[in-house]
């Protein structure tokens, strides 16, 4: 079988999956959310945190639990890799110095997972399960509570009330999350995964000497890992090491897991604003563009210029032998237009155009389909942007889902929209600029300049991957990274709540002959052009210096 053909099978089993998943897993979060019971493991945890889930929060309310809980995770999970060295099962590991520990917290406690260590040579047991592994679950859990608060704000109306952030938050954990990252780690381990809580141990004889390996609760991190798009790995090679993704198997299984709730959230907002359609034109925006993505990286990873390319059947370098060209793309792809940190190659190695095209995919603000709640809230605000652009062209006050969009809704989406590139911009700005910084790239010139620009982009966008050969792991980098996590996650929930509250207080506008059909076709392409449009006049210039260049040399 030819390798072209072989990416072209994965990808259509992957959408066979998908498609099979979307459904009853859309309707069944629909109902989570929805429901007004709780389970008892729920009024337990409850009881335990002083909440009281029937209380309804307006968007200030709710914006304070999500920072209150957020900035509690990172105070905890700062001090516990403060604290390694005294901990038990640290596998003789050394407490994190303060730079990195702050740089790490940011970065699990926003669904970023950026990291700027080597797992097994950095984190015991403890911080990983107890610290790690349990910020997988929540980070990715407040992102859909916000997401359902957005929901909430075009199903209401006349009130300003979005719902219990308490709710969600557990609902969203105990009732989706856990369930089935307990059954992928089930699937992980049988196609062999590890799991274990083992210390290090001398393997084998190389050049003279042996490697340690430690083991770890591998297959049950990287079962949430994958589907709360999050992104760190046990290991410092990630989704690429044989412990964490040993077979092409559980490499395509692991790219539905970071697709399956994104895409399908797609018809949990359907269901809840009462229109499933209107979620089929989400989902239909969000394919669009994945779709593109994937077959514009595998044109470009599978031209063969030059004989070394052509023996191994496409760009190979950095790829592992046992996925292949087609499955390293469609990783790659799946990972950077989702929150997902997990990569399975090293985008460093893909080519000038490859690795631009998972910066792009990044750029686009990562809602194609995005991360578990965040693709969802990022892919309505830019539904509001092209309803405003619609009506700025026919002369009419811009309506969705039976909403004015006035000049407070469209104010509350362009800072939403112009946060993440002001910060991708000026911490690349002044990385290139300041003397220091620059002695952390592992190449000069576009090559070099596109390690900076990507790993800004993963941070402020909340992704996490990283494109290798950059030196992450300096003062500089540890701390204006965590900046970036940090701003680049919270500050446009500012904006998403404030928006959902302001749609939750209006009256709702029935629809007209003039009204514009935001189910239809049309609304799609408008949208998915607006997308396009609105990314590539903020970043061109930036992606012309980088990988543009090297591409077009």
């Amino acid at each position: 079988m030819s390798p072209v053909l072989a990416g072209v099978l994965q990808l259509l089993a992957l959408m066979g999956a998908l498609a099979l998943a979307y459904v009853p897993l859309g309707n069944y979060m629909a109902r989570v959310y929805s429901s007004e019971k709780h389970l008892r493991v729920e009024k337990w945890i409850y009881k335990g945190i002083g909440a009281n889930p029937d209380t309804e929060m307006r968007w200030t309310a709710y914006l304070r639990g999500v920072l209150a809980f957020s900035a509690a995770g990172v105070l905890f999970l700062y001090l516990l890799q403060r604290l390694q060295g005294s901990l038990p099962g640290s596998l003789g590991f050394s407490s994190i110095e303060p730079a990195q520990a702050f740089d790490t917290a940011a970065s699990f406690v926003t669904n970023t997972n950026w990291q700027s260590y080597a797992g097994e040579q950095a984190m015991g047991h403890v911080v990983q399960t107890a610290g790690l592994a349990v910020q997988n679950f929540v980070s990715a859990a407040v992102g859909m509570a916000v997401a359902v608060a957005l929901v909430r704000g075009f199903a209401r109306s006349r009130t300003g009330e979005l719902g219990n952030f308490w709710a969600d938050l557990v609902r969203g954990t105990v009732r989706v999350l856990v369930p089935v990252a307990a059954v992928a780690a089930v699937v992980l381990v049988a196609c062999g995964a590890i799991q274990n809580f083992s210390g290090i141990h001398e393997v084998g004889q190389f050049m003279g000497g042996s490697q340690a390996w430690n083991g770890g609760a591998v297959a049950s991190q990287e079962a949430i890992k994958e589907l709360g798009t999050n992104g760190g790995g046990y290991f410092n090679a990630n989704s690429a090491h044989p412990f964490e993704n040993p077979t092409p198997f559980t490499n395509l299984f692991e790219i539905f897991l970071i697709l399956v709730i994104p895409l399908a959230l797609t018809r949990t907002f359907g269901v809840m604003v009462g229109s499933v359609k209107q979620g089929y034109a989400i989902l239909a925006t969000m394919v669009t563009i994945w779709g593109g993505f994937v077959v514009l990286m595998m044109w470009t990873e599978f031209a063969h210029h030059g004989p070394a390319l052509q023996a191994a059947g496409g760009a190979m370098e950095g790829k592992e032998t046992r996925f292949g060209v087609g499955g390293s793309a469609l990783f790659g792809v799946s990972t950077t237009l989702t929150s997902t940190g997990a990569v399975d190659s090293f985008h460093s190695s893909f080519t000038g155009l490859g690795g631009g095209i998972t910066m792009l995919g990044m750029m686009l603000g990562e809602i194609a389909p995005g991360g578990v709640g965040s693709g969802l809230y990022g892919m309505l605000i830019m539904a509001i942007i092209a309803v405003f652009i619609a009506g700025l062209m026919v002369g009419r006050t811009p309506e969705y889902l039976g909403r004015k969009i006035g000049p407070r809704e469209i104010k509350l989406a362009a800072c939403y929209i112009l946060v993440t590139p002001a910060l991708v911009l000026v911490f690349t700005a002044a990385s290139m600029a300041l003397p220091t910084p620059p002695n952390s790239m592992l190449n000069s010139g576009a090559h070099g300049f596109s390690e900076v620009l990507y790993a800004f982009t993963s941070a402020s966008n909340n992704n996490g991957s990283a494109f290798a050969g950059l030196n992450a792991n300096t003062d500089w980098y540890n701390t204006t990274t965590g900046l970036a996590m940090l701003l680049g996650r919270f500050v446009p929930m500012v904006f998403v709540l404030a928006l959902a509250g302001s749609l939750a207080g209006q009256r709702p506008v029935p629809a007209t002959a003039g009204t514009l059909r935001t189910e239809k076709p049309l609304f799609t392409g408008l949208l998915v052009g607006a997308i396009l449009i609105i990314t590539g006049l903020t970043y061109f210039p930036a992606l012309a210096l980088g990988p543009l260049a090297e591409g077009l040399a």
